[in-house]
């Protein structure tokens, strides 16, 4: 029986994936194997002694404590892709949101009254009078999973495309239209581009992406969209920028005490991924991964450990996670020469590696304990 704690409210469809073997609580006090969560942050909560692995339902991480989950080698899954549709239509919304005057109008209609309204819209609609995006040049920084739908959709609306992104995958890079054109700086997005979107994980190394320094290289009156991340983009430098005029509208889906009522942004309340089917696909695919890595010890999405499976085959099985070193993978073999090794897979990513051994006999205590007590290990598991 597996443990697995709920640290926000998650999909019924997505815990139907977890079978019989699973209990499923939101009581802290259980000393989990499994946590699932969304927005909770963990970073204050004391990792139970049978916690293996963390899934969120989600792509961001930040919440997670990352580090200390390594280091006590549980395994932290996200879920890239599950909710990307859903922030797809969220940025389009955001375009159009920046570009007319819907927000301003709708509120000033909600003060009309009288027997002459119709009268009054007439009059008055041409205060809110804005922009058309056909036409107009949009540059997407980061072309993930969001940020291909996001230049894909863009295009068929009639925008001109500009995609930057260092590390873009081969399978990324085939879902990408033709149509886009892919830059190697993004100082050409700046300069060409009258939106600029961000869709790139939040590090110390991508803080401030947008910043003072590169607004000022941009168009005047260019409109930024964040729904990625807080912190991709300097909150002093964008109002600094509006109040000047050179940025002449800011839509950001994580509001703060920084940006809330600041003349020029648009603060919408973290609604990016919340639609119905993005929870639900998040919460089936994270259900999915945890209980292929409890159950069967592969690891798919994970953020903190490489991805590694292994199709089932002879008796006993073993996950093994460790530092990635030369010469470990034959103290493995060493302290399993009493069986047959039938198959194998090693992975590392960093500084860590994931291997798991199908062997043709069972794997008893005494063999777990001279794989536990090689110096390069940090946990050993047997699947059963």
């Amino acid at each position: 029986m597996y443990n697995i704690l709920t640290l926000n409210k998650i999909a019924k469809c997505g815990l139907a994936q977890l079978g019989e073997d699973y209990a499923i609580t939101d009581n802290e006090a259980v000393n989990a194997d499994g946590i699932i969560l969304r927005s909770y942050n963990m970073h204050d909560m004391e990792l139970g002694s049978n916690l293996k692995a963390v899934a969120r339902a989600g792509a961001g991480t930040n919440n997670i404590p990352i580090d200390k989950c390594t280091e006590k080698g549980i395994v932290v899954f996200n879920t890239p892709g599950a909710n990307a549709n859903a922030v797809k239509e969220a940025v389009i919304a955001g375009l159009i949101l920046s570009s007319r005057d819907i927000i301003g109008g709708v509120e000033w209609a909600k003060t009309l009254t009288g027997d002459d309204v119709t009268k009054q819209v007439e009059k008055g609609k041409s205060n809110f009078a804005g922009s058309e995006i056909k036409g107009k040049t949009l540059g997407v920084i980061g072309l993930g999973a969001i940020g291909i739908l996001v230049a894909n959709a863009a295009y068929t609306l009639g925008m001109d495309v500009i995609g930057y992104d260092p590390y873009l995958s081969v399978d990324a890079a085939l879902k990408l239209s033709r149509h886009v054109k892919k830059v190697n700086d993004p100082k050409e997005i700046y300069e060409n581009a009258d939106y600029i979107t961000i869709h790139i994980p939040y590090s110390e190394a991508t803080k401030d992406t947008i910043n003072a320094e590169n607004i000022a290289t941009m168009k005047d009156g260019v409109k930024i969209l964040n729904f990625a991340r807080n912190g991709l983009v300097n909150n002093d430098a964008v109002k600094q920028a509006l109040d000047s005029g050179k940025v002449s509208c800011y839509v950001v889906d994580f509001p703060n005490e920084e940006t809330i009522g600041y003349k020029g942004i648009i603060a919408i309340p973290h609604l990016g991924a919340s639609t119905e089917e993005s929870e639900e696909n998040c919460a089936v695919m994270a259900s999915r991964q945890i209980a292929d890595y409890l159950e069967n010890g592969n690891i798919t999405n994970s953020v903190n450990f490489p991805n590694c499976s292994l199709a089932m085959s002879g008796i006993g099985r073993v996950a093994i996670i460790h530092q990635n070193v030369k010469k470990v993978i034959g103290q493995f073999t060493d302290a399993l020469s009493e069986v047959n090794i039938c198959d194998m897979v090693s992975k590392s990513k960093n500084d860590v590696a994931y291997t798991i051994i199908n062997t043709d006999h069972a794997i008893d205590e005494n063999m777990l304990d001279k794989l536990k007590g090689i110096s390069e290990v940090i946990a050993v598991r047997l699947i059963k």
